[in-house]
């Protein structure tokens, strides 16, 4: 029914974008078979699972079809890879295009080091592609404690800090002006009160 092709096709919507639907999307009263197949393909997709995506459209092809949603699904293709490409970029710190091309289940390894460049330029990973020694060196696992990075952001801190106490210490100064300030008004109010009890001194004596 209607309700049926619209959470298909929000499931779809949701993966297209990068997202993974809830669990319990696919676990709704009356919808859990008919929506089974876009579980499948999900699940390919969170893992990047590039053999069990191609199982789940060979399996579940007439059905996309049939819903319309076979050509969108097809563009899943790149987020499964993608997906795939980040995990192995993760866990691995140097490998090799032939491993990817096996690990992602692609069909050539020309294809394999056309996809890291492009995910590379893209900046969906960190790493460097070695054409001659065809491998893919990531960058994530780099220790950050070999780099400037801690001593960069130390000094930020420490500024920061001295910031504060330099902010405090004019605080303070600009109070104690402040009140100086104050008790000099109030003695001029008190001069010229007595300057015009004086005044009022001599004009009765006059009279």
């Amino acid at each position: 029914g209607f309700r049926n092709t619209v959470h298909k096709f929000q499931i779809i919507v949701q993966l297209l974008i990068g997202e993974i639907p809830d669990r319990s999307t696919f676990s709704q009263k009356g919808m859990v078979e008919s929506l089974r197949p876009y579980l499948h393909i999900t699940q390919a997709v969170r893992v990047g699972d590039l053999t069990a995506f191609h199982k789940a459209m060979q399996e579940h092809g007439a059905v996309f079809k049939a819903d319309k949603t076979y050509s969108l699904i097809v563009r899943l293709r790149h987020n499964v890879i993608k997906t795939g490409l980040k995990k192995i970029n993760t866990a691995y710190s140097a490998i090799t295009l032939t491993d990817v091309c096996a690990k992602l289940g692609l069909e050539s390894v020309t294809d394999t080091e056309f996809i890291i460049a492009k995910c590379i330029q893209d900046g969906v990973i960190d790493a460097t592609l070695d054409h001659e020694a065809q491998t893919m060196t990531s960058k994530a696992n780099l220790d950050i404690y070999t780099t400037s990075e801690p001593q960069i952001q130390l000094h930020k801190r420490v500024a920061f800090c001295l910031d504060m106490h330099n902010q405090a210490v004019k605080a303070m100064r600009y109070a104690e002006n402040a009140k100086t300030e104050w008790e000099s008004a109030e003695e001029r109010r008190e001069r010229l009160k007595q300057e015009e009890e004086s005044l009022l001194s001599m004009e009765e004596d006059d009279f």
